[in-house]
């Protein structure tokens, strides 16, 4: 029997190793990407590099309606992102973007008959966001086995979250382990039209943090590099 998972692909450096691990897993992935009106399109642009180079079967773009998600500093035009959170949950808080995101992978796992849904949250490295905690993920995977179809039948959806207790660090070496170029990948909150990254931001700061702590040359593409 076929293995199949949905996997979300932001395009970021968390993302691409989860969908390596859900490739080496043997899994027959289906990755998904959501335009949810931020800023840049940049991501998404990296989230085709990266399903291409890792062999996804496929990938598809789901485009949500405009101002959903208005209120964060990576959607609204109106916010600057800060170089530093601050105290608090961070301006970059997206209104309950991972419960969206899951859900819409929920419904795309149903379809596909899948049995994983692979999401690269992460507890030890992040800014504070509340829907990526273990917590979390575990109340979300109590939904599934209510919500659908497949778990009423016998079949549940598994959500899986390699990440969620790994370092940047950690994630950085496993992900080189499977071949991610991280190159491809576009972390940065304030990306430009090119990709290249801030250096500035605090995601741009915990992904350096990671390569220095893991030893290895920082691939990133920076705006002044």
């Amino acid at each position: 029997m076929t293995k199949r998972a949905v996997v979300l692909l932001s395009g970021g450096l968390d993302s691409a190793t989860v969908l390596a691990i859900a490739v080496e897993r043997g899994y027959e992935c289906h990755a998904i990407s959501i335009d949810y009106g931020q800023k840049h399109s940049a991501e998404l642009d990296a989230a085709t590099r990266v399903a291409q180079f890792l062999g996804a079967d496929s990938h598809r773009c789901i485009a949500l309606p405009a101002g959903i998600f208005a209120g964060s500093a990576l959607t609204d035009p109106g916010l600057d992102v800060p170089e530093n959170g601050g105290e608090g949950l961070p301006i970059t808080y997206v209104p309950a973007r991972n419960t969206i995101f899951l859900s819409l992978a929920l419904g795309c796992a149903e379809v596909l008959a899948a049995q994983s849904i692979f999401i690269g949250v992460n507890a030890v490295d992040y800014s504070g966001y509340p829907d990526c905690r273990p917590e979390f993920i575990d109340a979300f995977q109590k939904l599934a086995l209510l919500a659908t179809k497949q778990a009423v039948e016998g079949a549940p959806i598994v959500i899986e979250a390699p990440l969620i207790q790994l370092s940047k660090q950690q994630i950085i070496e496993r992900g080189l382990a499977l071949g991610v170029d991280y190159a491809m990948t576009t972390s940065c909150y304030r990306a430009d039209e090119l990709g290249r990254a801030c250096g500035h931001c605090d995601a741009c700061k915990l992904r350096a943090e990671g390569f220095r702590a893991a030893g290895v040359t920082d691939t990133t593409r920076y705006q002044y590099g």
